[in-house]
């Protein structure tokens, strides 16, 4: 995507002029036309020169003039450099986060937190609301080890929900098919009833411990069946999305909001979009075609990360909707929401 230009490129007239089309494109959606601000702006010009300056954003790619009319619309483009150095973050007012809290307490568990959170966010934003969670871990009911080969098994985990799942598992040198009955009964008979975090853990202190009871190639075995699961879950985030039904109210442009709705539909793209938020220190901001997915419906993506107790990131939270947002509004309540829930986790 093009590069935004430097505000220092634009002289105080075209910095105003431009600031002002996209403050009324914000609010209105609608082009904004050069006798509007000269009547309205407080600019002290004509509709004339207030056209001149018009074309020049034009020409740096920063607004855009449909069609059907004389008025200027921000191009994603210019949407990016407002955002990055113009806008004016507003405070989250009193109001807005006592429903973002609403409902919510200490010991509370983090699924319904996380509900409770994101339904209000999508409502106060008027977008549909995002939230990326890890896989939850099954608990272990029964494990059992089927060997392929003298290097890969087939390890069968049933859940205590009664769900059953299968890997493939390479084996260090010299595992017998006796050594993977021992370790299929010592998971089962010792570990049930865990997560197979909680069992990893477990494992490692009753070998500290000399508890185990397990030769090296069983421990091993055992070791890397429980280990082939963890990555696994750890590797699948969970996507929720709420709302949906917020980005049709008020809109204009039906083609674009069926285009987005299509695009939700593609969870992978999208929990590849928002994992790109996991490693970021604050908020951020996918604007239309920055993002592959939302190149055709024009949509922005604002997200933020929220940590545990220990400061890792757990999760992402955040908003989609037309690139026509609040942003000032907006991306001050995903912050505050991804605040709220790290002191919950915490």
């Amino acid at each position: 995507m093009q590069q935004a230009p430097s505000l220092t490129e634009l002289n105080d007239r075209a910095r105003e002029i431009f600031r002002q089309i996209v403050d009324a494109y914000l609010a209105s959606g609608a082009p904004v036309g050069s006798r509007t601000l000269s009547k309205g702006g407080g600019l002290g010009l004509s509709p004339a020169s207030i056209r001149n300056v018009m074309q020049d954003l034009e020409e740096l790619g920063l607004l855009a003039a449909p069609h059907t009319s004389a008025g200027r619309l921000p191009t994603e483009l210019g949407l990016r450099m407002f955002v990055d150095g113009m806008m004016q973050a507003a405070e989250v007012s009193d109001e807005d986060r006592a429903k973002l809290e609403s409902g919510l307490a200490p010991g509370m568990a983090m699924e319904e937190a996380l509900a409770r959170t994101t339904a209000a966010l999508s409502g106060l934003s008027h977008c549909a609301g995002l939230v990326l969670v890890p896989a939850r871990e099954l608990i272990i009911r029964q494990v059992s080890f089927v060997p392929l080969s003298p290097t890969r098994a087939l390890v069968v985990l049933v859940g205590a929900d009664g769900s059953v799942e299968n890997r493939l598992l390479d084996l260090p040198p010299g595992v017998l098919p006796a050594t993977l009955e021992a370790a299929a009964n010592y998971i089962t008979t010792r570990l049930a009833g865990l997560t197979l975090g909680e069992a990893a853990q477990r494992l490692s202190t009753e070998i500290a411990r000399d508890r185990a009871a397990l030769d090296a190639l069983t421990q091993s075995a055992v070791s890397a069946g429980l280990a082939v699961w963890s990555s696994d879950a750890a590797a699948r985030p969970v996507l929720i999305v709420r709302g949906q039904a917020n980005l049709v109210e008020g809109q204009m442009d039906m083609d674009r909001v069926r285009q987005l709705l299509d695009d939700l539909e593609d969870k992978a793209e999208l929990i590849r979009l928002l994992d790109g938020a996991r490693g970021a220190e604050a908020t951020r901001i996918f604007i239309g075609a920055e993002s592959r997915l939302f190149s055709l419906s024009g949509s922005s993506v604002i997200a933020a990360p929220y940590r545990g107790n220990d400061g890792k990131v757990i999760g992402v939270v955040g908003v989609i909707g037309p690139t026509r947002l609040n942003y000032a509004r907006v991306i001050p309540m995903v912050d505050y929401t991804a605040r709220t829930l790290s002191r919950l986790a915490s």
